[in-house]
């Protein structure tokens, strides 16, 4: 067998309703962990806690469980599978070594499984694929497999057999072909093992599986396992498979280094920021320093804070650890200042991958008009632990914003407030959040040399991208003598933070900015004249390049009984959609289509009352576009805008507030 042992960080991610959740229910059990394996429907599952999960018999939030297999400790991540809680997944991705994929046998390839797909290939995270519910009706396990290489594109490697399938008496076991498999795989990339295979030498088993096990760290090969999550059918296969082909911590560090990738809150510790350790050891009591690479040179850095706690949990159940060593997971308490993506040591570790795309934006105020300061504390917290909320008090209107992925999100949000706070919120129906971008090439200037002490002069050549290209900065062509290589520097920073608001008042996208030029005075300039130049500099570029608004697009797979296309084509072309030829196989019709997220947000509903509940309807994101004039929306400037220029001016250096 391959090298076993040490830690693994693992993560469970699936379309859902596919079964993960009663799969890591099942491997506790297989392993020793629980007694007995909990139920999704009974809502006594060791991961789904939280009471808003065990009513709706869906997860919200990551939960870690711990188990021990074969000499390894297996730390799992239990994600949420609905899309509206991408935002958890995405976080969990940065603290995997792996993951296990799972796949219902019955709905094989949703709309779902390809964006985690995506998310682990571009994460280079190897995975191995669990085929659930073998049990089920429809079961289709074999047809699948030979699907894979086209729905997700790669090598698969079944590891055991499928000896029925659609049926309560499903079995999957040891595949007799294995060695055969495992010899083919391996050959298959490694042209020394082709050749010895080839000449028909038997490679010894162990040889073959340190080879592939190599491959799925590489990402070029994944395993598969087949089974039965409920009937605890091929658990044991894919817990070896974890152990034997996914690859462990590091634990060799010894240079401090960790990543916040969770916050949560506890009513008597305060706030927990749950790490990954990528090197060193912390230890209760320890001081430490939280770094983020969003942090601006601009503010002051932020005081050391000491670790009152260290926890490490077993779904809501915890021990007090005292310590945490490289590669391990745990939470860390009495870091009030914490927040996602903070990080301990010199560099941010771990991936980065951005899965959760929130459309809407809603207004929230509280049922009782007297709680408004406490509903935007909870708001706060809650945003802290799900950063993508992004809670924004408007002062001077007194106007609570946040922003959402959907309504089930927007549920789960209501629920935690009066389950957390006892609070009732009201929320505003849901606008589309859009985008801006340049219309055409121009260049905006500051020159902030009054009143004194300051000098900062700031000349940028905006020119618009394609869509989807991003933003691109271009600086340094300034010369040192003219503008400080520091101060390029201090624009730059002052820069990627101008871009969350453009002059329509929305995150601003799809263009190239060039420092073209700039100045400072060798008496006069102070550092923190540029943060307060840029962002003039910025706007009046956008002023003068003009803006058009860009909406979310959604593509979208139906399929459907072929007496509604003509209706289905008909509300494609009402969305203002553009939509491929459809194929019809039998009596139904399969149609892929791109759609405005502003004129579909109720068509899955009514797809389902146009054809009797027979359609499916897939979707995942599929970037920003062009807007028609007139159909999108302005949103206010939040903050004082710099366009105000002597309000602004004051407000930067003091002497104003909000």
């Amino acid at each position: 067998m391959g090298t076993i042992g040490g830690i693994k960080n693992i993560g469970i991610l699936a379309h859902v309703d596919a079964g993960k959740t009663t799969l890591t229910e099942q491997m506790l059990y297989a392993c020793g962990a629980i007694r007995r394996a909990g139920s999704v429907d009974e809502g006594t599952a060791q991961t789904d806690w939280l009471a808003i999960e065990r009513e709706r018999g869906i997860s919200v939030r990551a939960a870690q469980v711990s188990l021990a297999w074969r000499g390894c400790t297996v730390n799992l991540l239990d994600t949420p599978g609905h899309l509206d809680f991408a935002g958890e997944v995405e976080r969990s991705l940065s603290a995997l070594d792996g993951a296990v994929l799972v796949l219902s046998a019955v709905e094989g390839v949703q709309s779902h499984t390809e964006n985690l797909w995506r998310a682990m290939q571009a994460c280079k995270l190897p995975r191995i694929l669990f085929i659930n519910k073998l049990d089920r009706t429809g079961s289709r396990a074999e047809a699948l497999l030979q699907e894979l290489p086209q729905l997700l594109g790669g090598w698969f490697l079944p590891l055991n057999a499928v000896f029925a399938e659609g049926g309560r008496d499903c079995a999957a076991g040891a595949d007799p072909a294995l060695s055969e498999r495992l010899a083919e795989t391996a050959a298959e990339f490694d042209d020394a093992i082709a050749e010895r295979w080839l000449e028909g030498e038997t490679i010894p088993e162990e040889e073959l599986r340190l080879a592939v096990a190599e491959l799925v760290h590489q990402g070029l090969v994944t395993p598969v396992v087949f089974g039965s999550a409920r009937q605890s059918v091929g658990v044991e296969t894919l817990l070896d498979a974890v152990t034997e082909y996914l690859p462990s911590a590091d634990t060799s560090g010894t240079e401090l280094s960790a990543l916040v990738f969770k916050i949560e809150h506890d009513k008597g510790m305060g706030k927990l920021a749950h790490v990954r350790m990528y090197g060193g050891t912390l230890s209760s009591r320890d001081t430490v320093q939280l770094k983020n690479d969003a942090d601006a040179p601009e503010e002051e850095e932020r005081p050391a804070a000491k670790i009152a706690q260290i926890r490490k949990f077993n779904g809501q159940r915890y021990v007090d650890a005292g310590r945490v060593s490289a590669g391990d997971i745990a939470a860390l308490c009495g870091l009030s200042e914490a927040r996602v993506g903070d990080y301990i040591g010199a560099s941010r570790p771990g991936r980065a991958y951005a899965l959760a795309n929130p459309f809407f934006r809603v207004k929230a105020q509280p049922a009782d008009p007297a709680q408004l300061t406490a509903l935007v504390t909870a708001l706060r917290e809650l945003s802290d632990e799900e950063p993508l909320i992004n809670c924004r008090w408007e002062k001077t209107e007194r106007e609570i914003d946040i922003n959402i992925t959907g309504q089930i999100q927007l549920e789960v949000i209501a629920a935690l407030l009066k389950e957390r706070y006892g609070l009732e919120a009201v929320f505003s129906p849901p606008t589309v959040i859009y985008r801006e971008t340049p219309l055409r090439t121009a260049e905006g200037f500051e020159a902030y040399t009054m009143p004194k002490p300051c000098w900062a002069v700031v000349r940028f050549l905006f020119e618009p991208l394609p869509r989807g290209s991003g933003v691109v900065y271009d600086g340094g062509h300034v010369p040192h003598d003219r503008l400080f290589y520091k101060y390029q520097e201090h624009i730059r920073t002052c820069f990627r933070t101008c871009l969350a608001q453009g002059v329509r008042g929305w995150e601003v996208t799809d263009f190239k900015c060039t420092l073209i030029d700039g100045g400072h005075h060798t008496i006069h300039t102070h550092p923190l004249d540029f943060f307060v130049a840029t962002p003039m500099a910025f706007l009046n570029g956008l002023q003068n390049a003009g803006t058009r608004l860009l909406e979310p697009f959604l593509r979208v797979r139906i399929s459907a009984p072929e007496d509604a296309l003509g209706k289905v084509i008909g509300d494609i072309t009402g969305m203002r959609g553009e939509f491929d030829t459809p194929v019809v196989t039998g009596d139904t019709f399969h149609l892929e289509c791109c759609l405005p997220v502003a004129t579909s947000m109720q068509y899955p509903i009514r797809l389902a009352s146009l054809t009797g509940g027979r359609a499916t309807f897939f979707s995942r994101f599929d970037g920003y576009r062009d807007c028609p004039e007139g159909q999108g929306q302005d949103a206010p400037y939040r903050g004082v805008n710099p366009l105000d220029r002597s309000k602004w001016i004051l407000y930067k250096r003091g002497a104003y507030t909000e």
